[in-house]
């Protein structure tokens, strides 16, 4: 199997079991998950380890901060 199909599976089962544990996820919470999962396999497609783990970080901070306002649109917090 190859390096990036195993971390990209591993990604996939963390995401699902991140979303498995809580009840009511805030837009802010799915942002963050889909947010790195998203940057993580764009960042794989780019390059070596370093541009995944780099675009799971910014997925992931981008995806904070438009869940952030999706909720404050909404009224959750």
């Amino acid at each position: 199997m190859n390096y990036r199909h195993l971390l990209s599976a591993a990604a996939c089962v963390a995401a699902l079991g991140m979303a498995g544990c809580s009840t009511n996820p805030t837009s802010q919470q799915v942002g963050v998950g889909v947010g790195a999962v998203a940057g993580g396999v764009v960042g794989s497609a780019l390059g070596g380890t370093a541009a995944t783990v780099g675009g799971a970080a910014a997925g992931a901070l981008i995806g904070n901060e438009v869940g952030k306002d999706r909720d404050r649109q909404n009224g959750r917090r």
